[in-house]
């Protein structure tokens, strides 16, 4: 072969790709750590979406609550009533044209009544949901990543919570205390966190053992960097369950103490309230002081429900490789 046929040969072969278009690939424990946070990113957000966009009760339910926050948050401004002063010549009065669900014993407009304690009722069990999540959260999964004694003697103090009736106890708070929104918010996040710290804690003793939490933990990464930056992205899933089951249990949990005469003071309202104050009137015939707020407590709840459990499912690893 001559030199000029070599030479053709070697220019026909094609060119290796230039550095620029080669694909870039995580290498060693950096990359392994950015690929856990990756997938904590999108994988635990694109299955709660999936859920949620999925499943018709899911998407009954988001809608459901979609219209109950604005009935109770928007509507106020659209249907001013007087929520303070009592005006006994307007008690008792049946759906009219003036008030479409009638007036309370205490001539309070029921309509308006509804949304001033769904207003109450959302903003505690939101409230609730946020304070238990971020403290059972950190607490789970600081205790399942340390492990050894502290885990142990961490679990131990959840244990003692456990051990005390959570109902029973608030009772006796609520009736040492003036009860207020506020205070009534943070009893509820003190008894709540419990499950959200077990629920995590597991999450985490399956999670510290994968890779890119060994290789966050080599690169000299601290234990709350892991933590916050690994562990809990990675029990989204979870957490966002708990916490959606949490408000359901804080409005159920605030309408019983508010039954038993131990809510919100007057002139705050809560569906509890209502429903406790219009069954006194119920066998007289006032059917509008007790179905009304017993409807929209009942459809607020299982659409939280509804929610949460589509969220489970759509987690669940076993239901979702059926």
């Amino acid at each position: 072969m001559s030199s000029a046929d070599a030479g053709a040969g070697t220019a026909a072969l094609p060119e290796p790709p230039e550095r620029s278009e080669l694909p870039e690939r995580p290498a060693g424990p950096a990359g392994t750590a950015e690929a856990g946070v990756l997938a904590a990113r999108t994988g635990s957000g694109r299955l709660i979406r999936r859920a949620l966009l999925g499943n018709r009760a899911a998407v009954l339910g988001a809608l459901t609550v979609l219209v109950i926050a604005l009935f109770c948050f928007l509507g106020p401004l659209f249907y001013r009533t007087n929520q303070v002063t009592v005006r006994l010549d307007l008690a008792e009065l049946p759906p009219s044209g003036a008030h479409p669900l009638g007036t309370d014993a205490s001539g309070y407009d029921v309509l308006g009544r509804l949304m001033e304690g769904g207003r109450s009722s959302l903003e505690l069990g939101f409230a609730v949901a946020v304070a238990t999540t971020v403290l059972g959260a950190l607490y789970g999964a600081f205790a399942g990543l340390v492990g050894g004694i502290v885990d142990s003697l961490m679990m131990r103090i959840i244990d003692t919570f456990l051990a005390v009736p959570g109902l029973v106890l608030l009772l006796i708070l609520v009736n040492l205390f003036t009860p207020n929104l506020w205070l009534i918010i943070i009893l509820l996040s003190l008894l709540s966190w419990i499950g959200v710290a077990r629920l995590v804690r597991g999450e985490v003793l399956t999670l510290r053992t994968r890779d890119f939490v060994l290789a966050s933990t080599m690169m000299g990464a601290t234990r709350w960097r892991v933590v916050v930056r690994h562990l809990l992205p990675n029990a989204f899933g979870v957490i966002v369950v708990s916490a959606t089951f949490t408000i359901a249990d804080a409005i159920l949990t605030l309408s019983t103490l508010s039954f038993l005469g131990l809510g919100l003071p007057p002139p705050h309202a809560d569906w509890g309230t209502m429903l406790s104050d219009g069954l006194n009137y119920l066998f007289d015939g006032y059917w509008w002081l007790v179905y009304p707020p017993a409807i929209i407590l009942i459809v607020t709840v299982v659409a939280f429900n509804l929610i949460g459990d589509a969220v489970h499912n759509a987690l669940d690893v076993r239901l979702s490789n059926n």
